[in-house]
């Protein structure tokens, strides 16, 4: 599920539709969560579908640790990709704003994360550019992404989050175990999907901010 302050619209013929917000969301609100209304397509349950439903999944979808296919029902499958997101997965199963994201702008989040199968071109403008995805970008980019990621989780209670209440009861208790300083921050490896490892790997590192004594999600 998106962020109820967003709106899809057209941004080119190349690029199709994105997601926009239409209020200012500040850094540290959760902008996607994993409801229970997502469809999730097993690899059996996809090469079930006939070709013309999985060119559909294929191109709105993204793939969990797991290895399952994940579907969103709503506009949140509009989401493009940015080298210079503005929204970024974490290891506890939502995206998360690690930055303000001004009314007016895209949300736009890496794709880089998504266990993807094959080297995609890519031309998003921005400066620094990757130029392609890759399927070894988590192995290559996850410090920088966690380095992302740790400040916008710090935040987190201290912004509005009309998300919280349709996350799931176990990434709610891993999350509230980080923030009151009770288990190590989980790496975005976490979301890498391995035929041979299907557990979620952790960082070993204790955080090293206060705990947030006030969080109740």
């Amino acid at each position: 599920m998106i962020h109820p302050n967003t709106e899809i619209r057209f941004v080119n013929p190349t690029i199709g539709f994105g997601v926009f917000a239409t209020a200012d969301i500040p850094m540290g609100t959760i902008v996607y969560v994993k409801d229970q209304l997502e469809i999730e397509l097993t690899e059996t349950a996809f090469n079930e579908l006939d070709e013309y439903h999985q060119a559909i999944a294929e191109k709105y979808s993204y793939t969990d640790e797991k290895g399952t296919r994940i579907l969103s029902w709503d506009n949140a499958k509009y989401m493009n990709h940015r080298c210079d997101c503005n929204t970024i997965s974490t290891g506890y199963g939502f995206e998360i704003a690690i930055r303000p994201i001004w009314k007016g702008q895209e949300v736009c989040d890496d794709y880089g994360l998504f266990n993807l199968e094959e080297v995609i071109p890519i031309a998003c403008g921005c400066t620094g550019c990757r130029e392609s995805l890759r399927p070894d970008d988590l192995d290559n980019y996850h410090s920088v992404w966690d380095e992302k990621i740790i400040p916008a989780l710090d935040n987190i209670t201290n912004v509005h989050q009309p998300l919280m209440k349709y996350m799931d009861s176990k990434s709610k208790k891993d999350l509230r175990a980080y923030l009151c300083g009770e288990e190590p921050y989980r790496s975005v490896l976490a979301l890498k999907y391995s035929r041979d490892l299907q557990t979620g790997l952790r960082c070993t590192t204790k955080r090293t901010t206060a705990p947030h004594p006030g969080y109740n999600g």
